[in-house]
């Protein structure tokens, strides 16, 4: 995977942020963006509340706490934010230990990856009334993305943690191979519980951890599933509140199944409406109006995923195919709005999860 530098300055951000405060829009460097980034993690992180919980109760004796229930897991408003906020600080403070934030990160994740908290995190997955349902597919898949941020990270701490969330990352591997063979349909929505976007991760994932077994059953869903469509109505997103893209996730997924030479012939069915003249409107850049609003501020994070997985279906192409400029341009409006909206005019309903969709773009995680 590419990886570009992380660089962090205090007084740069300054610099931002009191442009912001006159309605200015710098441009910011990459390495403003990344120090913002990992301070969003960090702030959220341990912040208990506000918090929503997906929580089953079966007695007056389940109810407790956010850390009570998930004593790692239990900050940046929900437990799969919570978790990619981790996959977050674990990036950067892998990338660049040199940074100003690398002993807060270290602190932070050491605080959160204790033995005594994960297995708390997996006795809630244990737990009669928490089912193998529980965060899937979104929070599951960042979890293994997670675990595979640290199998990658050549750190004796890493590893000690790796070693630590290993039970946790063999009861969610069980719990997928076990729903994979069930689902009868893909989810085709544009939020958590798309398939198609969680299923490009536990590839990802499986990869990573060489889990051959895992990857040729996620290879064998994923093509019983998807091999077959056709004409994906991209004319019909986004939806108000998505943060994802049915469309684009299925064909960001599809590269990882299918040889290049197939995959474009299949995306030549899946999408037909990709322009060959190097035009870039073909994909209109999403605009948040009220960002207090938790569900109508997901489309910044929509912007942020469509440039990544933009990036990805380019990068399955040859570099004579008449689409790549319509999708390189694309990518990169989507690319400078979802960064400007992380940078500028944040409000905690986007700023607890946004900076882990910057970080996954500008690093190229999924590259």
């Amino acid at each position: 995977m590419k990886i570009k530098a992380i660089s962090l300055s205090i007084a740069m951000y300054c610099g931002i942020a009191f442009a912001a405060q006159n309605d200015q829009l710098p441009t910011p460097s990459q390495t403003q963006v990344t120090e913002r980034f990992a301070e969003l993690a960090l702030e959220c992180v341990h912040k208990e509340y506000p918090n929503i919980i997906k929580h089953m109760m079966t007695g007056d004796e389940d109810v407790k706490t956010p850390k009570e229930l998930y004593p790692a897991f239990y900050g940046c408003f929900d437990w799969h934010s919570s978790v990619h906020g981790h996959w977050l600080l674990t990036r950067i403070a892998s990338q660049h230990p040199d940074s100003a934030h690398y002993k807060a990160i270290m602190a932070s994740l050491g605080q959160s990856f204790s033995q005594a908290n994960i297995q708390g995190e997996l006795a809630y997955f244990n737990r009669e009334g928490t089912g193998t349902s529980f965060e899937r597919p979104y929070g599951l898949a960042w979890f293994l993305q997670l675990t595979s941020e640290l199998r990658e990270w050549d750190n004796p701490q890493a590893k000690k943690w790796l070693a630590t969330l290993m039970p946790l990352e063999n009861k969610i591997v069980a719990n997928l191979t076990d729903w994979l063979p069930k689902l009868s349909f893909p989810i085709r929505v544009g939020e958590h519980s798309q398939t198609a976007f969680a299923f490009g991760l536990m590839l990802d994932w499986s990869k990573t951890a060489n889990n051959t077994a895992f990857n040729q059953l996620l290879k064998s869903t994923v093509t019983r599933l998807y091999a077959n469509d056709v004409n994906c109505p991209l004319a019909y997103e986004p939806s108000g509140q998505d943060f994802l893209s049915p469309c684009i996730a299925e064909a960001d997924l599809m590269r990882r199944v299918f040889p290049n030479a197939e995959y474009s012939k299949w995306l030549s069915a899946f999408l037909p409406s990709i322009p060959t003249d190097g035009n870039g409107n073909w994909l209109s850049v999403a605009t948040v109006v009220d960002k207090s609003d938790g569900k109508l501020a997901h489309l910044d994070g929509l912007n942020l995923s469509r440039a990544w997985m933009l990036e990805g279906i380019a990068s399955a192409l040859p570099e004579d195919d008449k689409r790549l400029a319509a999708i390189n341009s694309a990518a990169k409006k989507h690319h400078q709005a979802g960064i400007n909206s992380v940078i500028h005019d944040m409000h905690y309903m986007g700023s607890h999860w946004l900076g882990s969709f910057a970080t996954y773009l500008t690093t190229e995680r999924g590259l």
